[in-house]
Order: C-alpha cells, then structure tokens, then sequence
C-alpha cells in the first residue's frame, strides 16, 4: 500500500499525473490536460512546458502534447485512450446502478495502473485511483486477469519459492476462489479499510486485456451484496467488450 507522502509537492503531483496521462493517453492539448488534473489552464501549459524541457513530453506541429522520449513506449497509448474513452459512459451507468466508486485498470508487469475512475456521490467513498499502480496479485483487477492464464503461465510469472513479496498459499487459494466464481474480491489487501470486486475484461484476440471493478469502504460491504454486485460488474465488462468488437468490426 502507498500512502500520499505528508508533506507532498502540489506542482510535482501534477506534473508527474501530467506525465502518467501522457504515457498512457496522449497525445492531448493543454485544456484537456488541465481538466484532467484539476488545474487552470495556465497551469497546465507551465507544467507541459517543463515537461518538454526534460523530454517527458513533445509537442507536436499541431500543438497537441505526446509523451517525449523519456516515456515513450511503442504502441499501447492509443489502444489504452481509446479502452477509456469507450469505458467511461459504462462506469458512470455502473456507479449509477451500484452507487459506489468504479475504476478501469489494464496490466503493467506484475501491476495494474488505473486508467479511470468515476466516483459515487455518497460522503463516505473510494476517491479517484487514477494513474495508481497496485500489484496485480492483490487487486481485485488484476486478480480477475491472473485467474485467466493457465497453472503453467501463473508459475512462471508467480514461482512458487518467491515468498518474499506475496503468500503463495493465500494467492492459489484465491485464484481457485476467482476462478469459480468468476470475480475476484480485494478485501483490504492494499488498503485498510476498502474493499473491491473485479471483473476481467476480454477484447477482440486479446483475452484479459483490462479489467472493472467496484471499490468501496468496508464497513459498507456485505457478502449478500456480491450476486448483485457480480451482475452489474459482469454486464459492464460484456458491454465494454461489446463497444470494442464493433470499434474492430469483429
């Protein structure tokens, strides 16, 4: 678990969800990039142009900004924008039918980053988790997407004598647990206090290309809630899964 530093820069922060966005998203220009954190524009435009200064960022003819050399990554960016474009309007309609916090995340390694979040309006919630990475065994997400590979692939990436970042027994026990039911469940392994449900997300020849899941406090999770909660996860991945094979045409 990582806990916001005490005496956290502002600018800094920005900056750096400035450059998380790029590397996952861009490119964008500087009014995008100012609603997406939260600033004024003249903000924005201050920490892009610092950005480029140390070739986080690009600027391109059409004064849009891209990840510069220091993020660059080949491909992905664009697959990853268009997944939460095409998410978004089906997490709103999840936090509407569950009235709490809902969150996109695709895989990083052995993590997975959140590449949205649509918060409920209830007072006591799970706020915005964008741009976070959580390990992938522990997350509800990421949970959901190990449980689809196969034993042999889940030894390779999880070898059973790495016992200094994760308890291997716990971890098989709830992968079986996933397996059988189909949603993984994040009871306050990386949080104290909150408590998630994930749901893989399939996409045409990519199968667990990204997950959902819904979070919430734990003093307000109950287990007769997991059917109906499975349900609107799961109709939210297909419908997800829907949009993307029409978007291929598949």
């Amino acid at each position: 678990m990582k806990n916001k530093p005490a005496y956290g820069i502002e600018s800094v922060d920005h900056a750096l969800r400035l450059a998380v966005l790029l590397q996952q998203e861009g490119p964008f220009g500087v009014t995008e990039a100012a609603e997406r954190i939260g600033v004024a524009r003249s903000t924005a435009h201050r920490l892009l142009a610092m950005l480029v200064y140390q070739d986080f960022a690009r600027q391109d003819p059409d004064r849009r900004y891209a990840a510069g050399p220091v993020l660059h990554r080949p491909g992905g960016t664009e697959t990853v924008a268009q997944l939460r474009t095409m998410a978004l309007p089906h997490l709103r309609a999840l936090v509407e039918r569950t009235n709490e916090t809902a969150n996109l995340m695709v895989p990083a390694g052995t993590q997975m980053r959140f590449v949205a979040t649509v918060e409920c309006d209830q007072a006591l919630r799970v706020g915005d988790r964008e741009g976070r990475l959580l390990p992938a065994h522990l997350a509800s997400g990421g949970l959901a997407l190990i449980a689809r590979l196969t034993p042999e692939e889940v030894d390779l990436r999880y070898p059973m004598d790495d016992k200094s970042e994760m308890d291997i027994q716990t971890f098989r026990k709830a992968l079986r647990q996933t397996r059988r039911q189909g949603f993984a469940i994040n009871n306050q392994a990386t949080e104290t206090g909150v408590t998630a449900i994930g749901h893989a997300i399939d996409a045409p020849a990519r199968p667990a290309f990204a997950a959902v899941s819904i979070a919430m406090p734990t003093a307000r999770y109950r287990r007769d809630q997991l059917p109906a909660l499975a349900a609107a996860l799961r109709d939210t991945a297909n419908q997800i899964e829907q949009d993307l094979r029409a978007d291929t045409g598949t």
